[in-house]
Parts: C-alpha cells; sequence; structure tokens
C-alpha cells in the first residue's frame, strides 16, 4: 500500500488490514504512555486547504502518538494566497523530504493528481478532496461498526477487542441526509460493500447524485419507511452541506423545518430502531436539522467515540504506509512488540 486515496477499489484484505492495525492501535491508547516510537524520524506533513478542525488535529495526534515529525501546512496566510499552485508546493515538500503528506482540498481528484504526478516520493493520505473521496473517515466509521456490533472490548475477558479479523457481513446501515455533497457517504458505500454490509442511501431527490444507480447500494426516499420496515443495523446521519449549495440550501429543500421534519433524525425515529442499533455522525453538527440533540446524546449514539477511533484509524493507516507493511510483508518483531 503506497497510498490511502480512494476506498473505491480498496480490497477486503487490505480493509480488514488496516482494521485490526486500528484496533492494535486502540489498545496503546489506553496506557499511560500512548506515544510509540515506529516512526521515529519519518516527517508528515498535514496539508490543508480546507478548513478543518476534527480531521487536522487527528491526523496531527495520530502522527504524534507514532513518534513523527509534523509540519501542519494551511492554505491560509501561505503563499497559495499569492497563487502558488498545488505543483509547487508538492516539489517544495518533496524538498523538505516529507515521508507522508496527509491532503485536504477543495477540489475531486487533488490528492490523487498529487499521489499520481511525480511531483513528490511520499505517501499520500486523501483527507478529503473536494465531494469525491474521504477514505479515513469512512475507515473510523466500519471500525466504529464493527466494535459495536461484531464484537465488544472485553467480551473474552481479557480486554481485546473480539471482532478482529471480522468483515460486516449481514449488517444493514442506513446514511441519511445530504449525500450529493458528501465524500463520506461515497467513502462509506464502496468500504461498507466490501466488507460484506448492506447499504442504503436515504435522500430527498434534490440531494441524491446523478449516477447513484451505479453505486453499491439501495436509495429511498423515504426515512420513516426505511427505519420501520428496513430495521438498519446503524444510522449515520450526514450534515447537510450549506457551503457547497450553489444557491442556497433553498435550491435543494423549502426549508430546513421541512427537511428536518421528514429527513431529520429525532428520539421518535430512534424509538423505531432495535434495541442494539447505533447512532452515527461524522461531524460537525447542525443540531436541530439533520439531528435532534435528544439523538445526538442518547447513550446508542456512537458520534463521541468516532472521534476517538479517527485517531486509532489514522494512526494505523501511517503505520502501513510508513513501514511498507502491505498485509504479504510481516512487521519486525520489534515492532510487534511494541504495538
Amino acid at each position: 500500500m503506497k497510498h490511502l486515496l480512494t476506498t473505491q477499489g480498496l480490497s477486503k484484505d487490505d480493509a480488514i488490514l488496516l482494521l485490526d492495525t486500528s484496533a492494535q492501535m486502540a489498545a496503546t491508547q489506553s496506557r499511560e504512555n500512548k506515544k510509540l516510537p515506529t516512526l521515529r524520524g519519518r516527517t508528515v506533513v498535514n496539508l490543508f486547504y480546507e478548513d478543518s478542525t476534527r480531521t487536522r488535529i487527528s491526523f496531527e495526534t495520530a502522527a504524534k502518538r507514532l513518534s513523527a515529525d509534523v509540519i501542519n501546512f494551511s492554505a491560509k496566510g501561505s503563499s497559495v494566497s499569492k497563487g502558488e499552485s498545488l505543483k509547487d508546493t508538492a516539489l517544495t515538500l518533496h524538498a523538505m523530504g516529507a515521508d507522508a503528506v496527509v491532503v485536504r482540498h477543495w477540489a475531486s481528484g487533488a490528492a490523487h493528481q498529487l499521489a499520481h504526478a511525480g511531483w513528490l516520493d511520499a505517501a499520500v493520505l486523501n483527507a478529503g478532496d473536494g465531494m469525491h473521496q474521504h477514505p479515513t473517515q469512512a475507515l473510523l466509521d466500519a471500525f466504529t461498526i464493527r466494535r459495536h456490533l461484531v464484537g465488544r472490548v472485553g467480551e473474552d475477558g481479557r480486554g481485546t477487542d473480539t471482532s478482529v479479523g471480522a468483515d460486516l457481513a449481514g449488517l444493514r446501515i442506513a446514511i441519511v441526509g445530504d449525500v450529493l455533497h458528501s465524500r463520506v457517504a461515497r467513502s462509506n458505500v464502496y468500504l461498507l460493500h466490501t466488507l460484506g454490509a448492506e447499504v442504503t442511501l436515504v435522500a430527498p431527490p434534490t440531494l441524491v447524485p446523478v449516477g447513484v444507480e451505479t453505486w453499491p447500494c439501495r436509495v429511498s426516499y423515504h426515512l420513516d419507511e426505511t427505519l420501520e420496515q428496513w430495521q438498519p443495523d446503524a444510522v449515520m446521519m450526514l450534515r447537510v452541506q450549506r457551503e457547497r449549495m450553489s444557491g442556497g440550501s433553498g435550491a435543494f429543500f423549502p426549508s430546513p423545518m421541512e427537511y428536518s421534519r421528514k429527513f431529520g433524525f429525532d428520539a421518535r425515529r430512534l424509538a423505531v430502531l432495535p434495541d442494539h442499533a447505533i447512532v452515527m455522525h461524522p461531524g460537525p453538527m447542525n443540531r436541530g436539522l439533520e439531528i435532534s440533540a435528544a439523538a445526538a446524546d442518547h447513550p446508542r449514539s456512537v458520534i463521541v467515540e468516532q472521534v476517538a477511533n479517527g485517531v486509532a484509524v489514522r494512526m494505523a493507516a501511517l503505520y502501513l504506509l510508513l513501514s511498507g507493511d502491505t498485509g504479504s510483508e510481516k512487521t519486525s518483531t520489534d515492532e510487534r512488540n511494541t504495538l
């Protein structure tokens, strides 16, 4: 695995390897000393052309927990504001000896171009490119689903994750909301399908992308019907991305109140779900629009846990990319003992 750019085309073996390695990383984060020496001497650059809080801090924390040197680059206040191109920025990072570049960009395909244009010799991790892909978000979502619905930590009496090695076969996941503008939805559809889960997208017709019929999922325009008849094991709410809506949100639905009434998740809809079902959201949330405060703060909500799991998943991704372990190769004895 040289780069992590998309979940589309990611093999099942590689996906499970990433989830299993994430479980190992998560186990180390309950210790008093959370740092590992695995990437000591390596340099990770966070190259962010879009505003971000959770993802940038999560990647920075993950790299530092692995003892890597971290450089944070924000387009605001940099030479990008003076007209510097992505190519010239990449050449600068190459000259500085970056080992991995975590990139978030407003343009779909920017991460792929950075990885394959020959501008730098470094692992590239896509932290979100336009409305295209966000692979580590999908991985942390799958990791969270697997821990809750396939195996629970501590069930074997030793405090270990009993879901290790498992896929998500037989689980039903509903992804609800602004699918049109969501890279999270696209990434999750392909990854969850690869892992064996059934996925249904639920959204108003105006927020469903053209060509969705080619995606490995079902589409529904009725949330209540999906919850009552399909009985999903997990409901993943998506943020209404007003900043990506040309013409404003009014061009996609009549009013926030009507959207919330038809597609918002609240305590009433939560009560319809099976007792084991969980509620998810990639964040940031629009409380009162796509999800109510009662649902977001409910004991069956795993939204805060998703944030914590994001650090472990990104530690795993950085480790696998920079250690050269592709699944067919084994890590050294010292590295395995460190984990």
